[in-house]
């Protein structure tokens, strides 16, 4: 497949042959039914360049074309900061989101956020697309986090992301020193009802297991530093599992921790692993580690 003008070419393989455009729309690229119907619905869909809807047969050899990088409006203001950029192409970019920033707007004109900068990166490179985060990271946490380019990738990502198949490896630095230094904490994950803002382990909550490894332990501050990964995705969840075996995140006061060596929780998405939506090919990235947490490490 590859990408001609606004139209994204694939040329039909004989073992995709005698089969419907929306069987391949569905089965081989995992677009979702949605997608595929407002595709028909705005004439998106091509058969040899000729308007073709989702009942079409292909052939070997046929080209299906995909309306895919079309103009579109960006979604949220662009603002001129920096971003770092640790993969791009046509159909996702991947950057590390410094800390003290949320990732997309939580109200209508925001600015400041990373999608703003996305959104100005976007246009200074002659792009005119939606900013369309794929995950998110809590304003104070910082590292790699994935956007899709057009409404393709983000289906296959979004769907990705569901079962499993996107794996994110966090660093975290916590309080004193954990026995055993591998193991899984499995509590499920409830809002607390005294703070508007605050997540718990309840009973009643949502499923959620984390994955942690100690990599290092050091005395003389008392402080571990994890590797850590989610089977689950709730809100806080790290936060939330590490505070609740008594090791919270240093300096992260909402749960526990203290900001005596660092004034913001030390939790970073130090790596990324997915399959590309549409090659399938491994990407994987590392996020380089913001300055407060390196000297925290040195």
């Amino acid at each position: 497949m590859k990408r001609v003008g606004e139209w994204l070419e694939i040329k039909i393989p004989m073992d995709w042959a005698n089969t419907t455009v929306f069987s391949i729309l569905t089965n081989k690229l995992g677009a979702s039914k949605a997608l595929i119907q407002k595709w028909n619905q705005s004439s998106a869909i091509k058969k040899n360049n000729i308007t073709a809807d989702v009942n079409h047969k292909l052939e070997q050899n046929d080209r299906l074309y995909l309306h895919l990088f079309n103009e579109e409006e960006f979604g949220v203001l662009p603002e001129n900061n920096p971003v770092d950029v640790l993969y791009e192409d046509d159909h996702l970019i991947i950057v590390n989101k410094p800390a003290g920033i949320d990732t997309h707007p939580n109200k209508p004109n925001q600015k400041g956020t990373l999608a703003n900068a996305i959104a100005f990166y976007y246009k200074l490179n002659g792009l005119q697309i939606r900013v369309r985060h794929i995950h998110r990271l809590d304003r104070d946490t910082s590292g790699a986090v994935i956007f899709a380019k057009h409404d393709l990738a983000q289906s296959i990502l979004d769907q990705h992301l569901q079962v499993k198949k996107i794996k994110r490896t966090y660093l975290a630095i916590v309080k004193g020193k954990l026995s055993p230094l591998k193991g899984i904490i499995n509590k499920p994950i409830g809002r607390d009802r005294h703070h508007a803002t605050r997540r718990r382990v309840s009973p009643n909550g949502q499923k959620a297991i984390t994955h942690y490894k100690v990599d290092k332990y050091d005395p003389h501050k008392n402080i571990s530093v994890l590797s850590l990964q989610l089977e689950t995705g709730r809100t806080h969840q790290i936060r939330v599992h590490l505070s609740s075996i008594n090791h919270p995140i240093i300096g992260d006061t909402l749960y526990g921790g203290n900001q005596n060596l660092i004034k913001r929780q030390a939790l970073h998405a130090k790596q990324v692993s997915l399959l590309h939506p549409l090659t399938h090919k491994k990407i994987e990235v590392e996020a380089s580690l913001p300055t407060d947490i390196l000297y925290l490490l040195s």
